[in-house]
């Protein structure tokens, strides 16, 4: 069983002006990064998509999202910007953790849990998802 128990990142945006809020920013950054990357896809359903607005997109539960370490880099540099830093690192993140830990590469998002389930039990390991989500 794989499962994600902490993701830690750091950040280089200058001088940190608002440092909390910085790491606040991170932080929702990678837990919707992490969201997409497990739960998300466009489905297409007769020429329409069928995910209308964010109440169609299963994003994690406080009991299911892991600890999450912020580090602010101390910097003489004038503050620039941080935007979606967490959010675009955190899927390609978690897709290399996959690999480091069961060798299998994925190559399309969302994470197919059920691939890496059977593909899990041909080399004889389990690779499972609690409650159908994800800490991998």
């Amino acid at each position: 069983m794989v499962s994600l128990q902490k993701v830690s990142a750091v950040v280089d945006c200058g001088v940190a002006v608002n440092p909390d809020g910085v790491v606040a920013q991170m932080q929702g950054g990678i837990l919707f990064g992490l969201s997409a990357a497990l739960y998300n896809g466009i489905t297409i359903r007769d020429g329409k998509v069928q995910q209308h607005n964010f109440n169609d997109y299963r994003q994690l539960r406080l009991n299911e999202t892991p600890e999450i370490v912020v580090e602010v880099i101390k910097s003489t540099e004038p503050p620039g910007g941080l935007g979606e830093v967490g959010t675009v690192s955190a899927a390609p993140a978690l897709c290399n953790a996959i690999f480091a830990a069961t060798g299998q590469r994925l190559r399309s998002l969302p994470v197919n849990r059920a691939l890496l389930d059977k593909r899990q039990a041909d080399h004889r390991n389990s690779f499972s998802l609690p409650n159908g989500g994800a800490r991998s």
